[in-house]
């Protein structure tokens, strides 16, 4: 279960890295990524962001791109929100499959 205070700080990230993603897309040509969703440990210390990467086929391909990119994000994310938290936590990346799932459900259904 997380705190209210772990809540506000994922809602914060998820804003703020969908922003940042936003800025980079024309580095990642072709490609569309979204924040899913943001989950604080309770020491505030590590944010593991899920990301939904559409085409899907990119998406372990720009997974790897964005870990290389891990310092360059967080520094951008820290300029950003440096007025709200004193500690910038540390990215951890992951793809979300759920969209994928979901469509997988939804051709067997049609099937």
């Amino acid at each position: 279960m997380e705190t209210i205070r772990q809540e506000k700080i994922a809602r914060l990230l998820m804003k703020e890295l969908g922003e940042i993603f936003l800025l980079y897309a024309r580095d990642y040509q072709g490609t569309l990524i979204s924040v899913s969703e943001v989950r604080v440990t309770a020491d505030l210390s590590q944010a593991r962001v899920f990301l939904s990467i559409f085409p899907s086929e990119k998406g372990e391909d720009m997974l790897a791109k964005i870990q290389a990119a891990t310092k360059k994000i967080r520094f951008e994310l820290g300029n950003r929100t440096r007025h709200q938290l004193r500690i910038i936590p540390e990215l951890i990346f992951h793809i979300d499959g759920t969209f994928d799932y979901m469509e997988n459900i939804d051709q067997l259904l049609q099937k």
